[in-house]
């Protein structure tokens, strides 16, 4: 028990100083003792470590207050990479966006493919290319416009994503971890995440596509709240007798818009509504909300916000989401 304990207390002090790295970038070991509140002895054997896996690079010698010159040791934010893949509809093609990131949130390489149709075995060679191109990849987070309940993809609006077992197959394959995430969820993260939202709010993502189906992300506490399944927030499934296929008036759209935001505030009292649209301008959308309102009015409402950045704060969210796997677990004894 005391071995368990020592190696537990030992892989918390590594993230530590790995996570003060991470944030400082450039220190010497005494600044990284004092930035941790570890010892100077215990800061030394860590460093050594971090440094013999790469993951510290030795750096400049700097002046030490008229002591010993110190030497200053700077992170690798590519020791890790992440492979982050998201899927979209475009001009009734398939659009797979591939993006390299590093542990710093920058991008190494962005490449997109258009597909007729989603087609499995390219969209794994396109995978095992930048495998190949980036041996420092460690984990791949993919968007996807659906859910995926036990690792396949059950409720999507691109038919040709329906039964796939994305995960087990691509972690066969590759051998590396993956993670799927619905692409709403996603979008209201990176929202989020850009926004530094207090905590205890919770933000809902509103996606109206142009003919599909909506679909909502539910943020709460800096989590995505999931639901049974994962079908929280799949609002398509409301009883409201309406063709998104087959796209609508502008009035239509905002009458719909509205009586989901009644519908939604009812039951989870949000902070914000983030609506992500192309179809109404803020001029129509705004006196149509007032004037409902006054219709229907309800003890308390939500900020409602007009967003045109879904495809940002997707892409944003999705690589938060993929890094945050590449944060270590603490073991267990």
């Amino acid at each position: 028990m005391k071995r368990a304990n020592a190696t537990l207390m030992k892989e918390i002090n590594l993230n530590n100083v790995r996570q003060v790295m991470k944030r400082v970038e450039t220190a010497t070991k005494p600044q990284l003792a004092k930035l941790t509140n570890l010892s100077v002895v215990t800061v030394n054997s860590l460093v050594k470590e971090l440094h013999d896996l790469g993951e510290l690079f030795e750096d400049e010698i700097v002046p030490s207050n008229g002591g010993r010159p110190a030497l200053t040791y700077r992170y690798n934010y590519d020791f890790s990479l992440a492979l982050v893949i998201y899927i979209k509809e475009k001009q009734e093609q398939e659009l797979v966006s591939v993006t390299v990131v590093n542990l710093e949130d920058h991008i190494l390489v962005k490449e997109e493919y258009l597909m007729p149709v989603f087609n499995r075995q390219h969209f794994y060679e396109i995978i095992g290319h930048f495998l190949t191109l980036y041996p420092s990849i460690k984990v791949i987070g993919i968007g996807i416009p659906g859910q995926a309940v036990n690792g396949e993809i059950t409720v999507t609006s691109h038919r040709e994503l329906t039964g796939v077992r994305m995960i087990e197959e691509i972690e066969s394959r590759f051998g590396l971890p993956v993670m799927v995430e619905n692409d709403v969820n996603a979008a209201v993260i990176g929202y989020c995440a850009q926004q530094e939202m207090d905590d205890g709010q919770i933000v809902l993502g509103i996606y109206f596509p142009t003919k599909y189906p909506p679909g909502m992300g539910i943020y709460l506490d800096g989590k995505i709240v999931k639901g049974k399944n994962g079908m929280a927030g799949e609002i398509k499934f409301l009883p409201m007798d309406l063709d998104w296929n087959g796209g609508m008036d502008k009035a239509t759209f905002a009458g719909t818009v509205c009586q989901i935001i009644q519908t939604v505030n009812a039951v989870l009292a949000p902070d914000k509504i983030v609506i992500y649209q192309d179809t109404v301008e803020a001029d129509t959308w705004n006196p149509a909300w007032d004037s409902y309102q006054i219709r229907q009015p309800m003890p308390s409402y939500p900020d409602v916000i007009l967003q045109q950045t879904f495809q940002q704060d997707f892409e944003a969210g999705m690589r938060w989401l993929t890094l945050k796997e590449l944060e270590p677990a603490l073991s267990h004894f």
